[in-house]
């Protein structure tokens, strides 16, 4: 576990931040709070697989993609594929978070979100009516983009 730490230079004149390991007790007493913390709010530790992160990262790439096309923010999907390609260094071999989307599918992507929706804070999973929309269709971003 890590921790950003505050400390002075030698000229006390700046104060930098670096994180740092914590000890053993450090770790210790944070993991601690944790737990009361989880207990508090009835909530159960569970073993959450990589595929799962991978899948709540991505899918909120796609349902917010999905979102700024609806807003008008973006033309197509292809133009925030090359965003995220050429500006965030998303993997040039899934083609973007809007091509990704169209390969592993729509329907799957919006049954996850409904998913994370009935989880902890799943408040915070807006469906993109957009996203949704297509998904019903059997459409993919593909299909939307040649409407443009």
């Amino acid at each position: 576990m890590y921790k950003i730490v505050e400390y002075k230079h030698e000229s006390n004149e700046k104060i930098a931040l670096r994180s740092t390991l914590y000890t053993y007790e450090e770790a210790q007493r944070a993991m601690d709070n944790i737990a009361n913390y989880r207990k508090e709010i009835g909530v159960q530790a569970r073993n959450i697989h990589d595929s799962e992160i991978i899948e709540r990262l991505i899918y909120a790439m796609i349902n917010e993609g999905a979102a700024i096309l609806e807003e008008g923010i973006a033309l197509r999907a292809s133009d925030i594929d090359m965003v995220y390609l050429t500006g965030y260094g998303f993997p040039a071999y899934r083609g973007g978070p809007m091509f990704y989307a169209n390969t592993i599918g729509l329907d799957k992507v919006v049954a996850a979100i409904k998913g994370f929706q009935k989880g902890y804070q799943g408040g915070v999973w807006k469906l993109s009516p957009l996203l949704e929309k297509l998904a019903a269709e059997g459409k993919t971003f593909a299909d939307f983009d040649a409407k443009k």
